[in-house]
């Protein structure tokens, strides 16, 4: 049976795959593992939970577990504080939650007999030191009264001291480094006859207990107990004879020699906050009817759920003479879904936080940076623009793009990208947009303009740390059809010439923000009739699922496939074509080509821009 247990384990450890099919299943699987971890509660019960959020807020399973991963994906800060719940901290070591360990609790949640998962502590020398509980069946029971849940985190040294000089001990050793199962017994331990079978499963030690000397009837009935986490009593009304099973006195953590609560012992342990409850169901019973109620009552240093289910023999005139009734301990259970709604009421406030800001972003960023519907006439350019938001939702940037005649009659283009999302990538992005325009006015040099928002980006910097930013400016002579550009840690600006297209050799230049005092070169070429200069961020060639290189490569091979379908037009065509949403960064595209006489108004083209 033990080696089962391990099969069926190891069966669903997490494994990595690249099919391209498994991105979504893996994003769900981690958010369950995450939520379950956080709530303390089973895999299943998560995977329902989150299952009925996307369900309550119409939104996709995928979009919900991103938002539970981004809430959850960091150090656990402890379990928060629970009305009525004792904050106590338990003595011993805290088990710390791995997605993987809460599978191999599921499983044996549900594994009849005694079984444990431990992971393994070794002294300087590397030999076995001790074993730590970090998944247990229910029925599992340590000599000193500990039982299934409450055995985590604990040493089997300090249950179990007799264990580590045993003959078993270098058993255990022997499967941890070989691999190879074992089965121990029988064997004398205490007052039971036991059998113990040993796996090594991943880096820990699974071992399962069998017991050979308890009666079937018996044995059943205390598993059902345990399995249940139920106990049962009965009190004679006429006699005043009260007896309690022994999963009853395990409930109630009480000595068996000290026998069943009174009355008023009992009434002692109940909170008063649940008080209307208990009236309710006193009124109940008193009618006749079978109670079925969940109260809190204090046990030790521990707030414990009770669920209470009972009824009573009766007399003709209905007196009760016997009232009998089943505990049952739903602790975990009630605990559980209070977690899982304390974890949900989070994710609301962080989906309204993460909405207010994407909205507020958006407006700042429609305001700033407003797209033209067609195509912009400037002195010997036709200058066609396309700003492609993020794929998700809650992302929105900080590219921005600048296109206008100088005093001087020549043209200025820029693009640029500020690193991150959200408001304060929209503001930097205003700033520099907004700076570039102003500058423009004293200078037309993109190496001195890119130098001047490089100084700014850096005081900006030092009100906001990590804030950086890359852009390209290029100025364009309408006389001697002639570009003269610089850049500063962004992306080369491809040129389609003859039918083919390439990146430009970058002149050197920092990003924005990064080195004080940076300086920055200029490069400079002709802009023939019939060339195309496309200007982007690093949206348009950079994605989860391929490289640099294939992105860019991606892209060239469109612009060819533009040029070649509409020699004459090619803006609208190449605009129409690169259109795809990056799902995880925004995108802004300036694309230009010389004017010339036989130039036709491209706003039919442009409809979808």
């Amino acid at each position: 049976m033990g080696q089962a247990y391990a099969a069926a384990i190891e069966s669903l450890r997490p494994t990595v795959t690249t099919e391209p099919g498994e991105a979504g299943r893996l994003t769900v699987e981690r958010a369950v593992g995450l939520l379950a971890g956080r709530a303390r509660c089973r895999l299943a019960e998560a995977h329902r939970h989150l299952l009925q959020m996307g369900a309550e807020q119409g939104r996709d399973l995928i979009e919900v577990a991103g938002g539970v991963i981004r809430l959850l994906d960091g150090p656990d800060p402890g379990p928060a504080p629970v009305a009525g719940l004792s904050t106590v901290v338990p003595a011993g070591p805290v088990r710390q939650f791995a997605p993987w360990i809460a599978t191999v609790q599921r499983v044996l949640d549900v594994a009849p007999g005694m079984a444990s998962f431990f992971t393994v502590e070794r002294d300087p020398a590397g030999r076995l030191a001790d074993l730590v509980w970090a998944a247990v069946s229910p029925e599992a029971v340590a000599p000193g009264g500990l039982r299934g849940a409450q055995l985590l985190g604990r040493r089997i040294s300090q249950q179990f001291p007799d264990v580590v000089a045993s003959d078993r001990w270098p058993v255990y050793e022997q499967v941890l480094e070989t691999g190879r199962p074992a089965v121990l017994g029988p064997f004398r331990h205490g007052d039971g006859l036991y059998t113990v079978r040993a796996h090594r499963l991943g880096v820990g030690l699974l071992l399962n207990w069998t017991r050979h000397d308890e009666s079937p009837v018996g044995d059943r009935l205390a598993g059902t107990e345990r399995l249940g986490n139920l106990g049962w009593g009965e009190w004679d009304l006429i006699s005043d004879d009260v007896y309690w099973s022994d999963q009853l006195y395990r409930i109630y953590e009480r000595d068996p020699r000290l026998g069943p609560l009174s009355q008023a012992e009992s009434e002692a342990l109940a909170l008063p906050e649940d008080e209307p409850l208990r009236a309710a169901a006193r009124v109940a019973f008193e009618r006749g009817e079978r109670v079925d109620v969940t109260l809190r009552v204090r046990v030790g240093e521990r707030i414990k759920y009770l669920r209470t289910v009972a009824d009573a023999s009766r007399d003709a005139e209905g007196r009760p003479l016997r009232i009998f009734g089943i505990v049952q301990d739903v602790t975990e259970r009630e605990t559980s879904a209070r977690r899982l709604a304390e974890v949900e009421r989070e994710l609301d406030e962080q989906r309204r936080d993460l909405a207010a800001e994407h909205e507020l972003a958006g407006k700042l960023q429609r305001i700033i940076l407003p797209i033209p519907d067609g195509p912009i006439e400037l002195p010997g350019l036709k200058v066609a623009l396309r700003y492609l938001p993020a794929g998700e939702e809650s992302l929105v940037g900080g590219d921005w793009y600048h296109a206008a005649e100088l005093r001087d009659g020549s043209v200025l283009l820029a693009v640029g990208d500020v690193a991150g999302h959200g408001t304060r990538a929209a503001k930097t992005m205003a700033q520099l947009r907004h700076a570039l325009r102003a500058l423009a006015v004293t200078t037309s040099d993109p190496a001195e303009l890119l130098r001047h928002l490089n100084a700014l980006t850096c005081d900006l910097e030092r009100e906001t740390p990590e804030l950086a930013a890359t852009a390209v400016v290029a100025r364009f002579d309408p006389k001697g059809r002639e570009i003269v550009w610089a850049q500063a840690g962004h992306p080369p600006p491809l040129l389609s010439r003859g039918g083919h297209t390439a990146p430009l050799d970058r002149p050197s230049g920092p990003m924005l923000g990064v080195i004080d005092d940076a300086r920055y070169e200029t490069a400079r070429f002709d802009l023939r009739v019939g060339d195309l200069l496309l200007l982007y961020t690093d949206g348009l060639v950079e994605h989860r699922d391929r490289g640099l290189d294939d992105g860019l490569a991606t892209v060239m091979r469109t612009v060819d496939q533009a040029v070649r379908a509409s020699p004459r037009q090619p803006l609208g065509e190449l605009l129409a074509r690169l259109q795809q949403a990056n799902p995880a960064d925004d995108t802004c595209i300036l694309a230009a080509r010389p004017v010339s006489g036989e130039t036709q108004d491209l706003r039919r083209y442009l409809s979808g821009v």
